[in-house]
């Protein structure tokens, strides 16, 4: 298991280096921080999220009441709204039924009538836009360590999907669908299980090539298996032939359960109140941006970067949309692009190079992360275990940004994904981070 002391290895220049690190200018105050983020990063590796129910989101999502809709990212004025929000926004407000038309529902989102908040307000998680209304059926995630939940919404497979901005007929009667027949189904198989614990099928999807980021096809396997017997004893006939399809044919359907549990992780490390690890990482296709452990619940914010990578036929990074998303919360918990070397399939898929290239990318992230994770490991790398607990202070001093593997959305809404690739976080975060951490810490 990787347990150090941090050192920094400078990528800029002196001045920088005091700025940024010449507070308290003690070894006892440096030796405070390593202590604390030990404590964060444990408290991330304790936690034990457990899926237990699928619910409509205005019934167990807090504060998530009346007309209000969840978007991923930091905090994001409609204004500022990249074009595939705003179509998931204008999509939710008809599967709502606050607006008849696609027109109306325009009309309400430019007039303010519809509220907007971060879904990390609300202990939620979504992928690319996140959009999240009252009644879209959510997982329910549970810390059995602890006293958290978290949401995600559910997975809506391929093609013409909502989190890329879809808001068509087939996207509302999907969503239906989920609200009225395979939620319902899914949730009371869940609950006759008893819950099924999401960090051991984590682990050997591991094994079996996942990243748990743009792979995601051996946690779903093992996800269906380990639901099966229960759908088929809470669901039959026809409804039971829909859910079984949808999902054997939904490679991707775990990432959402996955972003919950990362949810739960990050929050718990964040609970110790301490430290300088980065508790939550996240996009809204506009601005990036991240919480400390020690920093309380401010985001530090910069613009988003756009995803470099592998482009499907017919389109290129000028059809590429700023990059969207909770699920950077992955590499939150040191999955995705910071475990690269877990997944070969996926180095190339995103165009990062081979696999050399992968490990030399892990062996790089390792200088920016308080410690490891042994319950998480790396058969291509013999046994070792992914990361854990992204330090503001070596991010900013090394220049090294954490990587994040992400689907490539189109920036207009609906023409939906066109590539993968991987995308930094932006330095800027880290290092306005940093600074604050160098006030609050003066004598």
């Amino acid at each position: 298991m990787l347990e150090r002391p941090w050192l920094p290895r400078l990528a800029g220049d002196d001045l920088l280096y005091r700025r940024l690190f010449g507070f308290a200018g003690t070894e006892a105050a440096v030796a405070r921080l390593d202590e604390a983020n030990q404590r964060v990063v444990q408290a991330m590796r304790n936690a034990d999220p457990v899926a237990v129910g699928i619910q409509p989101a205005g019934k167990v999502v807090p504060g998530l009441e009346g007309r209000m809709i969840l978007h991923a990212g930091p905090p994001l004025d409609f204004a500022n709204m990249s074009d595939p929000v705003r179509g998931a926004a204008a999509g939710a407000v008809l599967f709502e039924g606050w607006a008849d038309s696609l027109p109306q529902a325009d009309e309400l989102l430019r007039a303010g009538a519809i509220t907007f908040d971060s879904c990390h307000h609300h202990d939620a998680v979504g992928p690319m836009g996140g959009i999240t209304s009252p009644s879209m059926p959510v997982f329910v995630v549970q810390d059995r360590a602890g006293k958290r939940n978290a949401f995600c919404t559910l997975n809506e497979g391929i093609g013409a999907v909502m989190r890329f901005g879809a808001n068509g007929p087939e996207v509302i009667n999907r969503l239906n669908w989920f609200k009225n027949e395979f939620g319902p189904a899914l949730g009371a198989a869940l609950r006759r299980s008893g819950g099924i614990p999401l960090k051991p099928i984590m682990a050997k999807a591991l094994l079996m090539g996942d990243e748990m980021h743009q792979r995601n096809t051996a946690a779903s396997v093992l996800f269906y298996q380990a639901v099966m017997p229960h759908l088929v004893a809470a669901c039959s006939g026809d409804a039971l032939l829909r859910a079984i399809r949808f999902l054997g044919e939904t490679e991707q359907f775990f990432l959402n359960i996955a972003m919950a549990a990362g949810k739960i992780m990050g929050d718990t490390g964040h609970d110790v109140g301490e430290g300088s690890v980065v508790t939550a990482m996240c996009r809204n296709g506009y601005e990036f941006g991240i919480r400390v452990s020690g920093l309380g619940n401010k985001w530090w914010k910069a613009r988003v970067n756009t995803p470099k990578g592998m482009y499907f036929s017919g389109f290129s990074e000028a059809d590429a949309n700023p990059d969207l998303g909770d699920s950077a919360i992955v590499e939150t918990i040191g999955l995705g692009g910071m475990c690269l070397p877990a997944s070969p399939a996926v180095i190339g898929f995103v165009g990062a190079g081979g696999f050399r290239k992968g490990v030399a990318i892990f062996e790089e992230l390792q200088g920016i992360v308080v410690s490891s994770n042994p319950g998480w490991t790396i058969p291509a790398l013999d046994g070792r275990a992914t990361l854990i607990g992204i330090d503001i202070r070596a991010v900013a001093a090394t220049g090294v940004e954490p990587l994040i593997n992400t689907g490539i959305a189109h920036k207009v809404a609906g023409r939906g994904q066109v590539g993968a690739g991987t995308v930094t976080a932006p330095l800027g975060c880290f290092e306005a981070a940093c600074q604050e951490l160098g006030r609050k810490l003066q004598p």
